[in-house]
């Protein structure tokens, strides 16, 4: 009997404390007009010293299983997509694992930086519909406040930190009915490296290193890149763009959205966007854009959802589902 994957639940975490434009402008040099204009962020949250990733990914999930009207015990399958790992090995997603108290199943990490929660989700669909698990948690998790240059402007002020969680379900074609993953469309270019980084790396450097970025060139990758991506997904699918209920875009970004946007001639008021309370999360930001837009009643069951995002590699990709 054929199987497909369906999203059941949602949840997110985000750290206690919220550093807004004008707390940040007395340690760096920028002003909430700078940082606004630009970005259209206005604050980021950054985790309490001792508070790690794999904290805010455990929550999330806990979030998001109970979402689901699940327990710890239904999970047989963790994906955690990250840049901003707890330790070199063993995966984060081992650890979260052991937080949430799983004792089955398989937990690994995804690093594909912005676009890993997309990555994490076509992965998941595929161990389901294969029939070798029943249940996933696919989270998407950063402190990328802890890969920050404080003293660098032009990347501190983007990111934040937080976490994101969707239950996966296997389900017989039957059962799901329409509420399904459409389609998947993932990519990486690894000749633009040098574009969106980190200096520093275990066999290189021996450190963690900051993110480095060459901004505008990003900019002009990612409104075409994302805007491909989406193009594909939705051919894949054989559904219109005009069809899709909510676009839920990696938050890098404002303009990046708004480009995307007017290339594709979408309806502005059919994206979700949460960078401006959340700033830019990396892997986290689409899951937390998703819940919060649940959690305010834009986004509904039955909805068609389209994702997608880019990230260093370059990483870029999309997914679309009925939620």
């Amino acid at each position: 009997m054929p199987f497909t994957a369906a999203i059941v639940g949602s949840g997110i975490a985000l750290p206690a404390h919220a550093v807004t434009n004008e707390e940040l402008s007395k340690t760096v040099d920028t002003s909430d007009e700078w940082i606004t204009e630009r970005t259209g962020i206005r604050q980021r949250y950054v985790a309490a010293e001792g508070q790690y990733t794999s904290d805010l990914a455990a929550e999330a999930a806990r979030n998001a299983i109970a979402d689901a009207g699940l327990e710890s015990g239904d999970i047989d399958l963790i994906i955690v997509a990250t840049a901003t790992p707890d330790l070199t090995f063993p995966a984060t997603a081992a650890i979260v694992q052991a937080k949430l108290g799983v004792k089955q199943g398989a937990a690994f990490d995804v690093n594909a930086v912005c676009t890993g929660f997309v990555y994490a989700l076509s992965i998941a669909e595929k161990f389901l519909i294969s029939g070798q698990n029943k249940t996933a948690v696919i989270i998407g998790a950063e402190t990328f406040s802890r890969i920050l240059d404080w003293e660098d402007r032009r990347t501190c002020v983007l990111f934040g930190d937080g976490a994101g969680a969707f239950v996966m379900t296997r389900k017989t074609v039957e059962e799901a009915g329409d509420r399904t993953i459409k389609a998947s469309h993932l990519r990486c270019d690894g000749s633009m490296v040098d574009l969106l980084y980190t200096d520093g790396g275990v066999s290189t450097t021996g450190k963690a290193g900051h993110v480095k970025m060459e901004g505008n060139k990003v900019f002009r990758e990612a409104v075409d890149r994302i805007s491909g991506a989406m193009v594909e997904t939705a051919k894949i699918a054989d559904i219109a763009l005009s069809e899709v209920d909510w676009f839920v875009p990696h938050q890098a970004n404002q303009r990046i959205i708004g480009g995307v946007v007017r290339k594709l001639g979408i309806d502005g008021d059919k994206v979700v966007a949460t960078i401006g309370q959340h700033g830019n999360t990396s892997a986290a930001s689409i899951p937390l854009a998703f819940h919060t837009a649940r959690d305010d009643g834009r986004i509904k069951k039955g909805d068609l959802i389209m994702i997608e995002g880019m990230g260093g590699g370059l990483t870029w990709g999309a997914a679309l589902f009925r939620f």
